[in-house]
């Protein structure tokens, strides 16, 4: 089983984002796809309610998520580790004890060829549309993602 964790700040937005999309995707493949933040502030918490609407919106469910905490031992666990922004892929990367485990870890948008940007930008402190947007860019990547767990 080839196993995916997707990664941001808090564990509340897009990586729960990420994690739906990414799992409506590989729907019949022997994968599992796990979400976690940087920060334990939200632990044991649902996602954002706007991250589940938008989710609910695509048919998506994640509301049976639980916000957690990046971990060393995430290396050891993980096949692939997809992170949000430039801060995640630092913080994640502080952690990485080998190669091996810095090799793993990618930012998400760098899978998308149509896009101008390699960060998927924060949308807690913004307004639906944020969501919305946050929503498109990472379905198109997990798209790609897919794709390539496909053909692992």
């Amino acid at each position: 089983m080839i196993k995916v964790l997707m990664v941001c700040l808090g564990n509340i937005c897009r990586s729960p984002l990420a994690e739906g999309i990414l799992k409506s995707k590989v729907d019949g493949l022997s994968v599992f796809v796990d979400s976690a933040g940087t920060g334990g502030w939200h632990i044991g918490e649902l996602p954002d309610l706007r991250s589940i609407g938008i989710a609910r919106q695509n048919r998506i469910d994640i509301s049976d998520q639980r916000c957690r905490k990046f971990i060393a031992r995430d290396f050891d666990d993980f096949d692939h580790i997809y992170v949000m922004d430039r801060n995640n892929l630092s913080d994640v990367l502080s952690v990485a004890k080998s190669e091996t485990h810095r090799k793993k870890v990618k930012m998400i948008l760098s899978v998308e060829s149509e896009t101008d940007t390699m960060e998927v930008p924060d949308p807690y402190y913004g307004g639906e549309r944020g969501f919305e947007e946050v929503f498109i860019l990472l379905d198109r990547a997990c798209e790609q993602i897919a794709k390539s767990l496909d053909n692992e």
